[in-house]
C-alpha cells in the first residue's frame, strides 16, 4: 500500500490527501511542521517552487492550527486538500485561517473541514455531458482555473472531475482539488463523491448554517525533494 511508504525529513512531512481505500493516488502535499524556518513569504514560496507540488502548507502554531498555504507561485488564503492534510497530521479539530476558523473532525477513516464557499478563491465549474468528455480533455492553456466535470450516477451523487488550475507554474493539472468539491457541492446543495485525477476520491456535502463539508482519506507518501 502506497501509504505506507513514508518519507519524513526534519522538516517536511509528506502526505498524500484524498487518496483512494488502497492509500494510492490522492494529491502529495508539503507540510512543514516548523513554519518559522521559513520566515517571510519570499523565502517560502521559494520552497515551495523547488518542491513543484500543487500546495505546501507551513504550520505557524501547531497548537492553534495556524497555518499558511503556498503554491510554486503564489499564497492562498484557502485551500481544501492541504487543509484536510493538516488536520489530519495535527489531529486538531480547528484550524485558524486568515479568511477564518475551519471546523474538522475525523469520521470512519477519513478526515473532514467544514468551510464557507465564499472562501475558495475563483474557479470555473464547467459540466460536460459524460465521464468520457470530462476523460478525453486536453489540458487546457494558462488562464483561469477550470473544474471540467460531469455526471457519473446523478442519482447516487457519483461525479467525475478534472482540475486545471491554469496557473502557469508547472501544475497543468491538480489530482484532487477539495476546494473544487466543495464549491460544486454548495452550487448543488447535495452530497457529491467525487473521484478526480488518475483516481483520488473526494466527498462533500452541505453543512449547517451555508457551510459545506469536505472530505476523504490521507496517508503519509513519499515526496519529491528537489
Amino acid at each position: 500500500m502506497t501509504c505506507l511508504n513514508a518519507r519524513v525529513t526534519p522538516d517536511i512531512h509528506f502526505l498524500r490527501v484524498f487518496c483512494d481505500p488502497n492509500g494510492d493516488h490522492g494529491n502529495v502535499l508539503g507540510v512543514v511542521r516548523e513554519g518559522r524556518a521559513f520566515p517571510d513569504e519570499e523565502s517560502r514560496l521559494a520552497l515551495a517552487r523547488r518542491l513543484g507540488l500543487s500546495e505546501t502548507v507551513f504550520i505557524d502554531d501547531a497548537d492553534r492550527g495556524t497555518v499558511d498555504i503556498y503554491t510554486p507561485g503564489a499564497r492562498l488564503p484557502f485551500a481544501g486538500y492541504p487543509l484536510v492534510g493538516v488536520a489530519w497530521l495535527l489531529g486538531l479539530e480547528r484550524l485558524d485561517l486568515p479568511v477564518g476558523s475551519v471546523l474538522a473532525r475525523r469520521a470512519d477513516g477519513c478526515t473532514w473541514i467544514r468551510a464557507r464557499a465564499e472562501w475558495v478563491p475563483p474557479r470555473t465549474l464547467r459540466q460536460y455531458g459524460s465521464a468520457q468528455e470530462v476523460d478525453a480533455l486536453p489540458v487546457p492553456e494558462p488562464g483561469e482555473w477550470t473544474y471540467a466535470w460531469a455526471w457519473q450516477d446523478e442519482t447516487a451523487g457519483r461525479v467525475r472531475a478534472r482540475g486545471f488550475p491554469g496557473r502557469g507554474d508547472g501544475i497543468d493539472e491538480d489530482e484532487a482539488t477539495g476546494a473544487a468539491a466543495l464549491l460544486l457541492a454548495d452550487r448543488l446543495g447535495r452530497a457529491l463523491t467525487v473521484t478526480q485525477g488518475s483516481g483520488s476520491q473526494i466527498m462533500a456535502a452541505p453543512g449547517p448554517d451555508g457551510t459545506t463539508d469536505i472530505g476523504g482519506r490521507v496517508c503519509a507518501a513519499a515526496g519529491p525533494m528537489r
